[in-house]
């Protein structure tokens, strides 16, 4: 799985004008599911994410992770993360998990969020979504399970 991970100090997502999921201090989390992923792997991203030490301590050092910190994750399915662009000038998306598989990962990816005890907030999976955020520091962490 791919995510994108910004810390923010609130963030919201919307479709239609109405808003669907919303947070205050935490991680605005983009993920991605790709063909090769499996539960293990969103649960392994999961507990990755929530032990990352992102947030500033008492002396000011990024040494608190979310579970320390207590803070929400607003999690967003964002297949572009898979975008092939080695060819050509439109990038192509055949790296992304199929939407059955996509979508079964993605809820169990924020169903570990939950189980950790975060509070959770999410996107609506395969909407047409507008994501509103106010970026902390500003920090942006990309990460890949492939990759790890």
């Amino acid at each position: 799985m791919r995510a994108l991970l910004q810390r923010v100090s609130q963030a919201s997502v919307s479709v239609g004008g109405a808003t669907v999921g919303e947070i205050e201090a935490g991680l605005l989390i983009l993920v991605c599911a790709m063909p090769e992923d499996t539960e293990a792997s969103a649960e392994a991203l999961a507990l990755k994410i929530s032990k990352l030490r992102l947030f500033k301590d008492a002396a000011g050092k990024m040494n608190l992770s979310l579970l320390q910190t207590g803070g929400a994750a607003l999690v967003v399915s964002q297949f572009t993360l898979a975008a092939d662009t080695s060819r050509g000038t439109r990038p192509g998306f055949s790296y992304a998990a199929k939407p059955d598989q996509a979508r079964a990962l993605y809820e169990h990816f924020v169903g570990c969020f939950q189980g950790l005890g975060i509070t959770t907030q999410t996107g609506a999976f395969g909407a047409d979504m507008s994501v509103a955020l106010v970026n902390d520091g500003p920090v942006t962490i990309w990460l890949d399970t492939q990759a790890a």
